[in-house]
């Protein structure tokens, strides 16, 4: 999946003949903090809800104004990963996809939320786990040994852990109900199941964290 693939349908772009109380309005109806502003087909720069508050006449249209925009891209080729890490390095809200300068169209974050709700290993049933692997230790093919050896499969997987950390938390989504069997050959080989989910159980979970994300960045 590529940045090309990820862009939005509906949140146009501002022109510079927009006003800064409609770019105030289209950024409340797509509950976001950033749109692109594009002149001509090409790029100018993301425009925040703080740029628009430091207009002294926000009815004025966005070509009278003076100021200096951001112009955070991605390029369309790029991988969703490199559009996740710059929407978070760079708390963005949407991230524009541009080449040679011109603008192509726009990703925001319910996007990203989709496509990974979409993903054939969260529509299919089964179970999540957290797993502490020490870092030494870490094998996905041992990992995928232990789960296929109790007549199970691994249908996802991803890493969260700090570079400087000894250890590797692995999530693992299985396509079973009831993993008991496998947690208990995850501690014959020293893996410590911090916790485990059923399927709603988890995808509660990340809606909470997707809100709380959301609310950071909307402050």
């Amino acid at each position: 999946m590529t940045a090309r693939d990820l862009i939005s349908e509906t949140l146009p772009p501002l022109k510079m003949t927009d006003t800064g109380n409609r770019a105030l309005a289209w950024m409340t109806d797509f509950q976001v903090r950033h749109l692109p502003l594009v002149d001509d087909g090409q790029f100018m720069g993301l425009l925040t809800e703080d740029d628009i508050y430091d207009f002294n006449n926000p009815d004025k249209m966005l070509g009278e104004h003076t100021f200096s925009l951001r112009k955070p891209t991605v390029k369309p080729a790029e991988h969703i990963y490199e559009v996740i890490k710059t929407a978070v390095n760079l708390q963005l809200t949407v991230i524009p996809v541009v080449e040679n300068e011109e603008y192509l169209g726009v990703i925001t974050l319910d996007n990203i939320l989709k496509y990974f709700a979409q993903t054939g290993a969260m529509i299919e049933p089964g179970t999540i786990l957290e797993v502490e692997i020490p870092r030494r230790d870490y094998s996905l093919t041992q990992v995928a040994q232990i789960v296929e050896s109790e007549s199970a499969k691994v249908l996802s997987t991803y890493v969260t852990s700090p570079t400087d950390s000894e250890v590797i938390r692995l999530t693992i989504k299985l396509n079973i109900q009831n993993p008991e069997r496998i947690i208990a050959s995850f501690t014959r080989y020293n893996y410590v199941v911090k916790a485990h989910y059923q399927e709603a159980e988890y995808i509660d979970t990340l809606k909470e964290r997707y809100d709380a994300l959301m609310s950071y960045l909307n402050v």
